[in-house]
């Protein structure tokens, strides 16, 4: 277990796995008051968390499914990602992709947060890349399914 330092500005519980094997942490909304979206607006929601990862990590925003599936609302710029030395609140940009209008309710839970290892890198510049097997093919060049 890596031990990440929280701030928690909400009246809700600190963010926590749902299942002994769980990924992601849901994040509540900190709304004061319940929040509709018409379709295809986006909002950016407040969390009331900050975090402070160590060198190395960062914290990756993902939908829920559950939101997803059922309403039409995801989140706009998906996965996000929180640097390590990102200090200020995490908020999330939800948008209402469905039909008719959504309603959040204050601390409804909006969003998964995963925190993941990353490396990072320095370029070799080079005249000529290594042949494979798959080679240039990309966008369907393996086939559909």
């Amino acid at each position: 277990m890596l031990p990440i330092k929280i701030v928690n500005h909400s009246p809700f519980a600190l963010p926590q796995y749902a299942t002994p094997h769980s990924a992601g942490m849901d994040l509540r909304a900190n709304i004061a008051e319940p929040l509709t979206l018409a379709p295809l607006q986006r909002e950016l929601v407040p969390t009331g968390l900050f975090i402070e990862l160590p060198a190395g990590y960062e914290a990756q925003i993902r939908p829920r499914s559950g939101l997803a599936a059922k309403h039409g609302v995801t989140i706009l710029n998906t996965p996000g990602t929180i640097d390590a030395d990102y200090r200020g609140e995490i908020k999330i940009i939800l948008v209402n992709l469905s039909h008719t209008p959504f309603t959040l309710q204050p601390g409804e839970r909006i969003a998964q947060m995963i925190i993941a290892r990353h490396e990072q890198i320095i370029w070799q510049s080079v005249a000529n890349l290594s042949d494979s097997t798959r080679g240039s093919g990309g966008f369907g060049s393996t086939g559909r399914s």
